[in-house]
């Protein structure tokens, strides 16, 4: 058992997620991990882990989580909102119900999950949140208007909170991220898009990996909670869009 506080990340199932809970898990943290999937979680083997196989859409069953994560390890002082989804196409030619669950996943739960936490933070006079954005919330790119759409709405959604919460003592920042190997492309079809994407990703030599980000996150956290980078953005030096 680690005397440091609980660290709640979700879409902890891979990429991103599994890797900062690996890193906050090596730090000492105690974690709460949600994901849709419990077994990738499961097979991360890390001590002092509550695992939620949650939808993050579900703010009722996170709460619940929450509540059993808060009374085994104490309260929440850094939830990282993770869960994405990124699903490429022409808007002319996207499944509506695609531009409703990026909308839905991308924004509302991470609203909705940060105020589970936000009260008790100001209470405490202490926390952080950090949204993952993406590299897509700062310029347009071919075939992401949707997504793009998510992710500018985060970033500015992330500036309001932390503007919000400065005099309370709460952090709130943003991690943006270029090109990184996840699977987050698994919601976008075989095709033109596809190929035109990883075509890129190949030119520049690939992505950053996932505990590339893991370690910004970190390194952001572990800063006196007088001090706070609002925004990160991190992508491979390669990358030049």
């Amino acid at each position: 058992m680690t005397d440091l506080p609980l660290v709640v990340i979700t879409g902890a199932s891979s990429g991103i997620g599994a890797a900062t809970a690996r890193a906050f898990a090596a730090a000492g943290h105690p974690l709460l991990l949600i994901a849709r999937r419990l077994e990738p979680m499961a097979e991360l083997g890390l001590d002092d882990a509550e695992l939620a196989a949650v939808d993050v859409t579900d703010t009722a069953a996170v709460a619940e989580a929450l509540a059993r994560a808060e009374e085994r390890f104490g309260p929440t002082d850094l939830l990282v909102n993770n869960a994405g989804l990124m699903a490429l196409s022409s808007v002319a030619e996207q499944d509506p119900a695609l531009v409703q669950e990026q909308f839905d996943v991308n924004c509302v739960a991470l609203m909705k999950n940060s105020q589970l936490v936000l009260p008790g933070m100001q209470a405490r006079g202490r926390g952080t949140i950090v949204n993952i954005g993406s590299i897509a919330g700062k310029q347009l790119y071919t075939d992401h208007t949707v997504y793009n759409g998510t992710k500018y709405a985060v970033h500015a959604m992330t500036e309001g909170l932390r503007r919000e919460n400065a005099a309370h003592g709460v952090r709130v920042l943003l991690v943006a991220p270029g090109m990184v190997d996840t699977g987050l492309l698994g919601n976008t079809g075989e095709g033109d898009v596809l190929d035109g994407y990883l075509d890129y990703k190949s030119s520049i030599g690939g992505g950053l990996r996932p505990d590339d980000i893991a370690q910004a996150i970190l390194t952001a956290y572990q800063l006196p909670q007088h001090i706070s980078f609002r925004e990160i953005v991190v992508a491979p030096t390669s990358q030049d869009a």
